[in-house]
């Protein structure tokens, strides 16, 4: 007995400790790679509506690319992106050279409702042992559960030829924190990546 709840408290432990976010789907240009450089100037976008998200957001990308990577914010206002002028934006991102760009953006946000069946003690064996044990534990009802799934999507362009080298969705359950949120999401983007062959 002592035994199956060690085991259940390591199971319940581990769980409560694995990342909320999960790579839902991805694709890359076939033959497409990426090593990282020095060289290589990237701009990093997030898409969102919030000011002070977007400028999270961007900051835990950049620092997570490292100091090649711009920040959109700190060369775009929000109510410049919100014109959403194709032509300015192209513009600027080759007049300053940079080599690729990362956007990000929230795709989607689903509600999923699940039952949690209802829970009984149930030993067997004897009537007697099942009335030892079962004596002072009683059935809980079941009942419903409602997560927030959200899912973001990240991809990355070529400058020059302009088009889509790879992207992927992320689905994080629950997400409490902005900041490990999108720890996670990097940490589940890159190694999809480096699986796929994109990253170097």
């Amino acid at each position: 007995m002592k035994q199956i709840i060690q085991t259940v408290l390591i199971a319940l432990t581990i769980i409560s400790c694995s990342p909320s976010t999960e790579i839902v789907k991805s694709w890359q240009e076939p033959g497409a790679s990426y090593t990282a450089s020095p060289a290589d100037k990237i701009f990093v976008l997030a898409m969102v509506k919030d000011e002070s998200s977007r400028r999270l957001i961007e900051d835990a990308l950049v620092k997570r690319i490292g100091s090649n990577a711009i920040a959109s914010y700190t060369v775009f206002t929000s109510d410049m992106l919100k014109e959403g002028n194709e032509q300015m934006f192209s513009e600027k991102i080759k007049r300053d050279k940079y080599n690729y760009v990362l956007l990000m953006r929230i795709a989607n946000v689903e509600n999923e409702t699940s039952y949690v069946q209802n829970s009984t003690s149930a030993y067997y064996g004897s009537y007697g042992r099942y009335y030892h044990y079962g004596a002072g534990l009683y059935g809980s009802p079941g009942y419903y559960t409602t997560d927030k799934n959200y899912f973001v999507e990240t991809t990355v362009f070529s400058v020059e030829p302009d088009k889509l080298v790879w992207t992927g969705t992320t689905k994080t359950v629950n997400p409490s924190k902005i900041e490990k949120t999108i720890s996670e999401i990097g940490d589940a983007v890159s190694n999809k990546m480096k699986k796929d062959g994109f990253l170097k």
